[in-house]
């Protein structure tokens, strides 16, 4: 994200990070104070343990501080700066140095980012370091740290165009991709790296066994998605954390805008100052291939990880935050839908946050499912993490329930269908076809939790429909769809459609500036340490807010986009049109006693762009008239239809009276153009 008080916030906590050192192969259990058990011997960590057992969990018995710490740099085979050379990526590697001694080779744990050098990564945004002879110090994050000792080798790739890589930022494209899959081949033995970024002495990669797990939040688990959708061989896990799978939809909903610039602007923002002399030509091809009108062209196709899920080997362990209004969980989504179709192993954690990693809203939790994720899928060690529910979804901060699998079994469509109500501007929703219409005017000034805090009351920017409150709780799991039927008037329209719970609760402030977190000025430690790479990181809390409604999912379109996905066209007032769209995945329990309502409106402020039709709002914005008996939200709900028609069952009908706007989050915050830290 660009510069802001919460970045500057975190690089003063770096700053302090270095102070702080752990005590050498300090394990989770004795970072909160628990004995930790005996290590054995360095038999323990891979193969067979010294009784003659295939161990279950790898041990940290290696030297941190003796670990080997070299930078190789990869050819890629492209030459994305036009230099007459093909270009070279720079891939930092620690590794315990006692493996290879004994003739025994380790796997390899890659986070390939854009951010080593410009931005940092992490809660604390930390950005490599190097020492005299340009081997890394400091690797940001705690996996060196903690799984370096444990006999993991871990790899930092600068992408093309980045700190210390040749060629040009790509932006999901190509050649982004092809800076993390080289890497991977030359692991593999299939691809030649350099000593140095412009010498001719070649290196081998002869302590790896080549099997590669590839981890990694916003962009840096972007390319993890990317990379497995080569199907290359050697990648056996990817851990994607508030990933994006087609760019497109980060940029745009079906033609409406998410954010007012693309994709050359974010390469501008991440590429190093040796790329920015050279690649002003490849910065156009970029602002040219993705034009502000929302049409697909060849550039979102090359940057589409989802229609290539069927050449995914890799397994695939998701973590999103539900509430992130960055990289929106749609991208979860229809990438979870798509492996789930070709068979992929997956796994998935839901929080209630905003664009957080999970070491930051379920440390402890998460370094031990990761542990065993990794000792599972990379060294193979039967430690029933395959066996274990497939789902973790955060129902309230920081309480967690499970799912065998997700969503879960007995998951069904449930059509709502809104319908008028005894005042204009909030109807009902139920299952049965209504006819009638509701009418109102886009007003660009105001976003989706203006609207829910009225849900009930009529206002002219949206049109409501909610249940009375239900008998039953009802949860929904998935991705939902809103079909509308609407008449303009004028020839440009944007919708949104959003699901709100109407009751109170106490949920993660998303809104906040630390999207569900407070950072603290304590530290947990998770590994080994240095002097100039410490394993003791600031704690967290859950930022926690009581609330009268919560928005469950929302999605967005441009309505000239009725005819195709892909293209948009002019609107002729006054005639009607018909639009489907994609709500973000969700996970969400309303509970008895709260209603669920549908909201549709025009322009969502800072979430999505007004049209030019409604860009200064007041009296010349469009009106968009919905036929009601053509509008409808599909809505996976487990117990499909018939629990929805149970909980709904002799509830009193929604009240349409004027009432005090309910309380809620902030304003959903748009600033983030950079799915970053």
């Amino acid at each position: 994200m660009p510069t802001s008080t919460r970045t500057t916030t975190r690089r003063a906590l770096t700053v302090a990070a270095t102070a702080v050192l752990a005590a050498a192969l300090l394990t989770p259990a004795e970072a909160h104070g628990t004995p930790a058990a005996a290590h054995g011997t360095p038999a323990a960590a891979h193969g067979t343990a010294g009784d003659g057992r295939t161990p279950r969990e790898s041990r940290p018995v290696y030297s941190y501080a003796g670990a080997v710490r070299e930078a190789v740099w990869v050819d890629t085979g492209l030459d994305g700066d036009g230099d007459g050379r093909t270009d070279r990526v720079a891939a930092d590697i620690v590794r315990p140095r006692e493996p290879a001694r004994q003739g025994r080779k380790i796997p390899v744990i890659m986070d390939a980012s854009p951010y080593y050098s410009c931005c940092g990564r992490g809660n604390e945004s930390q950005t490599k370091t190097y020492d005299a002879h340009g081997h890394v110090v400091r690797m940001p994050l705690f996996y060196d740290n903690y799984f370096v000792p444990r006999g993991y080798a871990v790899v930092g790739v600068d992408l093309a165009g980045t700190s210390r890589s040749d060629g040009c930022v790509d932006v999901g494209g190509p050649s982004d991709i092809r800076s993390a899959k080289a890497v991977i081949d030359w692991l593999n033995g299939r691809a030649r790296a350099y000593t140095t970024r412009t010498g001719s002495t070649t290196v081998e990669a002869t302590w790896t066994n080549g099997r590669t797990g590839m981890i990694g939040k916003s962009w840096d688990g972007t390319i993890a998605n990317g990379v497995a959708a080569t199907g290359v061989k050697g990648l056996r896990t990817v851990v994607p954390i508030s990933a994006i799978s087609s760019w497109y939809d980060y940029y745009f909903a079906k033609g409406a805008p998410l954010y007012d610039s693309g994709p050359d602007w974010l390469a501008g923002y991440v590429e190093s100052p040796e790329a920015r002399a050279r690649c002003a030509a490849v910065l156009r091809r970029l602002a040219e291939g993705a034009p502000r009108t929302g049409d697909w062209t060849g550039l979102w196709t090359a940057r589409d990880y989802v229609k290539d899920a069927g050449r995914v080997r890799a397994s695939v362990f998701l973590v999103h935050g539900m509430q992130d209004l960055n990289v929106r969980t749609k991208h979860l989504g229809q990438w979870w839908d798509a492996l789930a179709r070709h068979g992929v192993k997956r796994k998935i954690w839901l929080s209630q946050t905003g664009h957080v990693d999970p070491f930051d809203f379920r440390r402890a939790a998460w370094v031990d499912t990761l542990h065993r994720w990794f000792d599972h899928e990379l060294l193979g060690y039967d430690n029933g993490v395959d066996r274990e529910p497939m789902a973790d979804v955060e129902r309230h901060p920081d309480r967690w329930v499970t799912s065998p699998v997700w969503p879960p079994r007995g998951t069904g469509t449930a059509t709502l269908r809104p319908a008028p109500g005894a005042r204009a501007g909030v109807g009902t929703l139920a299952l049965r076809r209504a006819h009638g219409t509701e009418t109102f005017t886009d007003d660009p000034r105001l976003s989706e939790t203006d609207w829910a805090a009225r849900a009930g009351t009529p206002t002219p920017e949206k049109a409501a429909f909610l249940t009375g409150p239900l008998t039953r709780g009802l949860r929904l799991a998935g991705s939902s769809r809103v079909r509308v039927t609407a008449t303009p008037t004028a020839s440009t329209a944007h919708l949104s459609a959003v699901l709100v719970d109407l009751g109170p609760d106490t949920v993660r402030d998303y809104a906040d500036a630390g999207e569900g977190i407070t950072t603290l000025t304590d530290r947990t430690c998770w590994g080994a340490s240095t002097a100039g790479d410490s394993a003791c990181f600031a704690r967290t809390e859950a930022r926690t807010a009581a609330v009268r409604y919560t928005i469950v999912s929302r999605g967005w379109a441009d309505l000239g986009n009725h005819a195709s996905d892909r293209k948009g066209v002019p609107l002729t007032p006054g005639r009607a049109y018909t639009i489907t769209l994609d709500l973000a995945a969700t996970d969400h329990l309303v509970p008895a006693g709260h209603r669920l309502a549908l909201i549709v409106a025009g322009t969502d402020k800072d979430l999505i762009d007004p049209p030019p039709s409604s860009a200064g709002g007041g009296d010349g914005a469009p009106a968009l008239t919905l036929d009601l008996s053509r509008t409808s939200a599909r809505v996976p709900v487990l117990g499909g239809a018939a629990a929805f028609a149970r909980a709904t069952a002799g509830a009193p009908p929604a009240t349409t009276r004027p009432a005090a706007p309910a309380q809620g989050l902030g304003a959903p915050h748009g600033e983030h153009r950079v799915p970053a830290n």
